[in-house]
């Protein structure tokens, strides 16, 4: 999850990036070292734009850079250069203006029906300049799309010289032989007879010889064309002249442009005009601000630094300073720096709530209330502060005290707690996690830790004073949600601090969480994990992914400490014996079910889950819907307030309207009942497939990141899960779903038999662990009564420590 002060980002969209040397033949797209590639697991496309180039076409090919830079700035995918075999020296111009440029021989133009390690390919000519949107194109699924063009006799015919839209996997099946050589007529009967033939609108390739007269360019044109010995128009050179610039007007007519940017092309154009020092602050501010999303805290710094000395009138880069510096754990500075950042009363509730998070992180949360409190007097309406103010105030005295243990008879919980209206599945996890210890799951039994609070010293003292100490489980391995410099992950503990505790420490079911194609710096998520690793007794991961995941950052020696234990909330009718039901309620396992299909999507960081498919998910899954809607009564299942985009999304855009089931307000038992008691789930989240496989029901998973596919490959399932970057998505979705749906029994039946192993597992660890924390076995004797848990409001779990510290 993200916490209050952290939303998630859906701006991130990670590069593969590298250039081959010359004469160096095709290759899988290389990925950047410091970006996570999981492609093969999510099925996310790889999409390049393409042109073929010799010494006499590189003018053009530069004048085609620029231009769809300046008309397509928040695009930024690899750009192949096909050549006859040019040394590297005739690349540099392009390379200084195109951060993914990817050089490679090939004997034509048509090598880009080959393999090129991309599943979509634009094809562009250094003859074209672009005006306007690409971003239809990229979203193109099937087959070869081109623009007709008038030919002899009455026909049309493609050129070959012309855009193409190239899908790989239509090419490889069903024009395998695409000649390399020919001219527009081979082209044109290939993939007419191959039947892949898409036709495109005329101004995605708008030839320079229809403009008569100095006709002007029509204001549609997408693609102009300069066809080879032809004078253009006047009106034609004109538009191409716009983009005949040196490289310092380029990179700051780029930086001027309006409205979004792609980071890296940001980051390539704008740096060369900060090293002179007399760049515009605000544009210091973005690139600081792009540096801080991919995790370079320390270049935001330092450009911010640089920039707001002596000027406490830039609010919004003291704001960006601040939190580049809570991320490097500098917090008296971030401090300062947010301070100021509160004078402007536009930025003085954003800079409150960070504030209220920088307090709450060292504990101190009266201080955080305040800041909170001022916050919401700035601006009433900011859900931020209003979260903070809610998480950190006071809490009434009990009428009835609470029974708690001596400190040596409880165990440290290291957990995400989410409160309020946050993920749903991690206000489930942490109770299951407890569940697998003992029936007692509050606070008697139970020593509180956020994660992201920092430990210090008393923090290192209360966690010694415990029997032993558990951290989990959930997807703790991710670099971006509350980023600290202590340790790189989740877990605000320095690596001096972690050497000193001295109780049993036991990792139980974390998860590596990086997304696809995320980046991030792995150099002190390393050390901090090897220490970690060196410190544990028990070192357990939620998937065999994490875990071959976490095993790649460790040294030989450690390597085998890393284990498997599965998520507790997939074994939950293990945990507690009354999610069976009883005998005579209901087919398939004694469960009485609605007659539903639950349905549930992810929206954190966006961009990385869905690329560019997100026009084709929401379409395949509409229809989808519709087809189960047949069958059963669809709902969504909204895990967080943020999740119910889908529904919006899918009414606005295909007039299909889903009632939402709010888990965020639910308790965990009513979470748990609802997963129970429908049909079939299909989820995106990890806990919207885990929590309900757990309670014994059906799952089709909607694959956006790797857990998920690592879940269903642990369980030998992987069929269980569709990419949402699938073709066939809806049609996958009906049939599986209808599968479960018409065998409900059997599909019952299967998840039953897939919980055996993880529970098998379950069991042998909670056994050493048990022996580690000197704890007796809950399941030894029969079936157990159940002891409380959390009810709704949360009776001591996810309650702040106010103590005074």
């Amino acid at each position: 999850m993200n916490s209050p002060a952290e939303p998630a980002d859906g701006r991130r969209t990670e590069p593969a990036d590298g250039t081959e040397p010359a004469g160096a033949g095709p290759s899988p797209a290389p990925a950047r070292p410091d970006a996570d590639d999981r492609r093969a697991v999510t099925g996310k496309r790889r999409i390049a734009f393409a042109a073929y180039v010799d010494e006499d076409r590189m003018p053009g090919l530069l004048v085609l850079l620029r231009s769809l830079a300046l008309t397509n700035p928040a695009v930024c995918e690899d750009f192949l250069v096909l050549h006859p075999g040019l040394p590297d020296s005739a690349f540099e111009a392009a390379h200084r203006l195109h951060p993914r440029l990817v050089p490679r021989t090939a004997e034509s133009r048509l090598d880009v029906f080959r393999e090129t390690g991309y599943d979509t390919v634009v094809a562009l000519g250094p003859g074209m300049v672009v005006l306007g949107s690409l971003l239809p194109l990229l979203t193109l699924r099937a087959g070869v799309a081109a623009v007709p063009q008038p030919g002899t006799g009455g026909g049309r015919t493609v050129r070959h010289d012309g855009l193409l839209v190239i899908q790989r996997q239509d090419v490889k099946d069903t024009a395998p032989d695409l000649p390399a050589g020919g001219g527009e007529d081979t082209l044109d009967r290939a993939l007419t007879e191959a039947g892949i033939l898409e036709p495109l609108a005329s101004h995605y390739d708008f030839p320079v010889e229809r403009l008569y007269d100095d006709m002007p360019v029509p204001d549609s044109t997408v693609v102009l064309h300069f066809g080879e010995g032809l004078t253009p128009s006047a009106p034609a050179r004109e538009a191409r002249e716009r983009y005949e610039l040196d490289e310092a007007a380029f990179r700051a007519a780029y930086c001027a442009l309006p409205g979004p940017k792609h980071p890296e092309l940001l980051l390539h154009c704008a740096l060369p005009l900060l090293e002179g020092g007399r760049a515009p602050v605000d544009l210091v501010r973005q690139v600081a601000d792009v540096h801080r999303q991919q995790g370079r805290y320390d270049e935001a710094v330092a450009l911010l630094t640089a920039a707001v000395a002596d000027r406490p009138d830039l609010p919004r880069c003291h704001e960006t300073l601040g939190i580049s510096l809570m991320a490097l754990s500098r917090h008296e500075e971030a401090e300062a720096h947010l301070l100021l950042a509160t004078v402007s009363p536009d930025f003085a509730a954003r800079a409150y709530g960070q504030l209220a998070r920088l307090a709450w992180l060292l504990g101190r949360d009266e201080d955080a209330h305040a800041y909170a409190r001022e916050g919401l007097d700035a601006d009433p309406a900011d859900g931020n502060c209003h979260a903070w103010y809610v998480r950190t105030r006071p809490v009434a005295p009990a009428g009835t005290a609470t029974a708690t243990a001596p400190p040596d008879e409880q165990l440290a919980h290291v957990a995400l707690f989410a409160d309020g209206q946050e993920n749903a599945g991690d206000k489930v996890l942490p109770e299951a996690v407890r569940m697998c210890f003992g029936p007692d799951t509050g606070p008697a039994r139970w020593h509180e830790r956020s994660v992201h609070r920092l430990v210090d010293e008393p923090g290192l003292e209360e966690l010694n004073a415990r029997r032993g100490i558990v951290v989990g489980g959930g997807g703790l391995f991710l670099p971006d949600t509350a980023p600290n410099s202590n340790s790189g992950w989740q877990w605000n503990i320095p690596d001096d601090v972690l050497a000193r505790i001295t109780a049993p420490l036991a990792v139980f079911a974390v998860g590596y969480n990086v997304f696809d194609g995320q980046r991030y710096r792995r150099e002190r998520f390393a050390a901090s994990l090897r220490a970690l690793v060196g410190k544990s007794a028990f070192f357990g991961l939620r998937n065999q992914g994490s875990v071959e995941r976490v095993r790649e950052l460790l040294p030989a020696e450690l390597r085998d400490r890393v284990r498997y234990q599965p998520c507790p909330t997939t074994v939950a009718r293990h945990l507690d014996p009354g999610l069976d039901g009883g005998p005579g309620n209901g087919p398939d396992d004694g469960v009485r079910r609605d007659d539903t299909v639950l349905i549930n999507c992810a929206y954190d960081r966006a961009g990385l889950r869905f690329g560019h498919d997100y026009g084709h998910f929401l379409a395949e899954t509409a229809a989808a819907v519709r087809a189960i809607g047949e069958r059963a009564e669809v709902r969504y299942a909204a895990h967080m307030p943020a999740d119910e985009k889908f529904v919006h999304d899918l009414r606005r855009e295909h007039g299909t309207a889903l009632p939402v089931e709010p888990l965020y307000l639910f308790s965990n038992d009513r979470i748990r009942e609802l997963y129970r008691r429908t049909r079939l789930v299909i989820g995106m989240r990890g806990h919207a497939g885990m929590i309900p496989f757990g309670c014994g029901t059906p799952i089709i998973s909607l694959v956006s990141h790797p857990k998920l596919a690592y879940f269903l490959s642990d369980i030998d399932r992987p069929d269980w899960g569709v990419s949402v970057h699938d073709r066939s998505l809806g049609a996958r979705l009906a049939e599986r779903a209808a599968a479960v749906l018409d065998d409900h029994g059997a599909a019952v039946a299967d998840v039953h038999g897939r919980q055996e192993h993880l529970w098998s597992v379950t069991r042998a660890n909670l056994s050493e662990l048990r022996d580690l924390f000197g704890l007796p076995d809950p399941f030894t004797g029969g079936p157990r009564v159940p002891g409380p848990r959390t009810a709704e409001p949360a009776r001591g779990l996810h309650l702040p420590d106010t103590r005074t510290k």
